[in-house]
């Protein structure tokens, strides 16, 4: 009978062939990790969600696990109780194709020191260490037991890279300075901690996401007074980096049926559809706004768009279509749906940009998104 440490190494082959075919991966050195780390080894279970919203644990024992771990898929790792019996996830192992993307937009090769934000499974502090050398890897998450279990299972198969319960907006200042910082998680602005702890050159690659699903990974060059780059080409989307002080997170459901104004739009239901036009309409909307799509309870088809607000504010779209236009209800002091109607205008007029026109300028007193220069005409301001 074969065993689990006998079948992974066809897999993992088979899964850089997958990459590699894809556009993936390119670096050999990357393909080398990919096949000398053994990502089952540090997801020893996953969770897979119902569908009736529940989710089931996949451990070792179940025969599809170890062909599971080796696709080119999220696996889910861990979750949190966010109250009223809802469960969702709060750490996963990264896409691998993602994940090499990512590391070879970094740029991380032998000689440089690096600093991850968000530990989580260890898997992506592995095929670091296997890189450059786990004595050059640095790794922090705000998890105690996830950073407990990845130290446990990286040093089993080999790895020993410098791992800490921290705050990642602090970074690890007492190892700095380093070449590289890579977010695995999300956050709504850059830490200038983050600045403080790169050498002159260096490089921060991180998501961006000023709301759900609203921003993407931005690559940024730490410069003598400022961290300045652009966003990536395509998509990604990380959880949030957790602090100290989170709660869970409050459900906006969909909005309550006050009267409001009725008018027709062409901007279809599901603006997040278009990751620019999404993105750039949350800096004119107030923070915290939720977002769903509600369906039809006999044919399960989604019936209508709705966006809400903590102030109140709300709006309605209809998915049925007459025209070219759509119903909307809006409600409240923050006119929702007109934000995403000036964002699709102002998308369609700039010669509807893509995630390589943007960019991103940090100082240590203000943040600001452009469209293809810093000093350009369009700017919005990065809260903190």
């Amino acid at each position: 009978m074969t065993t689990v440490a006998e079948d992974w190494v066809p897999l993992a082959q088979q899964l850089v062939e997958v990459l590699t075919e894809r556009g993936a991966l390119h670096d050999p050195e990357w393909r080398a990790a990919l096949t000398a780390v053994p990502r089952h080894a540090l997801v020893p279970s996953f969770f897979v969600q119902n569908v009736d919203a529940s989710w089931r644990e996949v451990t070792a024992a179940d025969l599809d696990y170890l062909a599971e771990v080796y696709r080119n898929q999220p696996l889910i790792t861990s979750l949190s109780d966010q109250g009223r019996g809802i469960k969702e996830p709060d750490s996963s192992s990264s896409q691998p194709s993602l994940m090499v993307r990512m590391l070879e937009t970094l740029g991380v090769r032998t000689g440089h020191r690096v600093l991850e934000i968000g530990t989580g499974t260890g898997y992506n502090a592995g095929l670091i260490s296997h890189r450059i050398g786990a004595e050059n890897v640095f790794s922090v998450d705000i998890g105690a037991e996830l950073v407990e279990q990845a130290r446990e299972l990286l040093d089993r198969i080999g790895y020993a890279p410098w791992l800490a319960v921290a705050d990642g907006a602090a970074g690890w200042a007492e190892h700095g300075p380093y070449d590289k910082i890579m977010g695995t998680c999300s956050v709504p602005a850059i830490p200038w901690e983050w600045a403080r702890q790169l050498n002159v050159g260096g490089h921060v690659l991180v998501d961006i996401k000023i709301g759900p699903a609203a921003g993407n990974l931005v690559l940024i060059e730490r410069y003598a007074d400022r961290l300045e780059g652009r966003f990536v080409p395509g998509w990604a989307n990380f959880m949030t980096i957790r602090r100290p002080d989170d709660q869970p997170r409050a459900d906006g459901g969909s909005p309550v049926h006050e009267s409001g104004s009725a008018r027709t739009t062409t901007v279809e239901p599901e603006p997040w559809r278009n990751p620019i036009l999404w993105f750039i309409a949350r800096f004119a909307q107030p923070a915290g706004v939720s977002h769903g799509v509600t369906y039809d309870p006999e044919t399960r088809q989604p019936v209508a768009t709705f966006l809400t607000a903590p102030d109140g504010s709300w709006c309605e779209i209809s998915h049925a279509e007459e025209a070219g236009r759509y119903a909307v209800t809006e409600y409240g002091p923050s006119p929702l749906w007109t934000h995403i109607e000036a964002a699709d205008q102002w998308w369609r007029d700039a010669g509807q940009p893509r995630w390589d026109r943007l960019g991103l300028t940090v100082t240590e007193y203000a943040q600001y998104v452009w469209l293809d220069k810093p000093d350009g005409g369009d700017r919005w301001t990065l809260g903190g």
